[in-house]
């Protein structure tokens, strides 16, 4: 008997590296069906072979998307919606990072960070409503950061554009909550990720990318009556 349609469905935008490939990883470890999202086709494609290869009975699928564009996002969407009738999670994880300063950075970077870190989960989790909405147990979870409570020097648009995100998931867990949708904020500081390569740093002073991951596994774990609406994680030893 084909069980495919029984088991839990999650998409992960973002999810070829870093947060996204870890939590990607720990939701088909716990036997979903895992749907990725980026920009690279090889990468996407190798990351779904683990998936299958490392967790028996998984279904991992992709579809290549610029989600700075809406019109990328919605071509997304559809190719969700080919893939599965009903969503059970979706983690809007797809973001840059561009540092500078709101008074010296160039022009059009707050538009570049607000279309891909703001846009895409915008437009995304409205194209998929219809299929969230056939779950018995949905769950939305933006990935924001430290910078959605916190400016810094050198956050510039960037912070402004997790800060409306953080908003976003504001918004949306008031309008949804009476429909048993949960939606979550993840708010990580400082976490290895490409954004960090090259730099000379002791493996301590940032988190794991798999802390994250596992944050994400502990909000899809509460009962029904609970739901986590911010979850802020820092280093041990403070943030850089």
């Amino acid at each position: 008997m084909d069980t495919s349609n029984q088991r839990k469905k999650a998409v992960v935008t973002g999810s070829t590296k870093g947060l996204g490939l870890a939590i990607a990883q720990q939701l088909a470890g716990a036997g979903y069906d895992v749907f990725l999202g980026g920009r690279n086709e090889e990468e996407l494609k190798a990351v779904a072979a683990q998936l299958d290869k490392n967790n028996a009975g998984t279904n991992a699928a992709y579809a290549t998307a610029d989600l700075s564009s809406k019109t990328a996002v919605m071509q997304y969407a559809e190719a969700v919606q080919q893939w599965s009738a009903h969503l059970d999670v979706l983690v809007n994880n797809a973001g840059i990072y561009l540092p500078g300063d709101v008074t010296t950075e160039e022009d059009g970077r707050l538009e570049k960070l607000i279309e891909t870190n703001l846009y895409s989960a915008y437009h995304l989790s409205r194209a998929l409503l219809p299929q969230i909405r056939r779950s018995q147990s949905a769950h939305i979870i933006n990935i924001c950061s430290i910078a959605s409570l916190e400016a810094y020097p050198g956050g510039g648009s960037y912070s402004i554009s997790k800060f409306a995100l953080l908003g976003f998931n504001k918004a949306l867990r008031a309008e949804l909550m009476q429909e048993g949708i949960k939606v979550s904020a993840i708010l990580p500081g400082a976490a290895w990720s490409d954004s960090w390569k090259g730099v000379d740093l002791p493996n301590e002073r940032l988190m794991q990318a798999t802390d994250v991951a596992k944050a994400v596994m502990a909000c899809l774990s509460m009962s029904p009556s609970a739901c986590v609406e911010e979850l802020l994680l820092r280093p041990q030893l403070g943030d850089l």
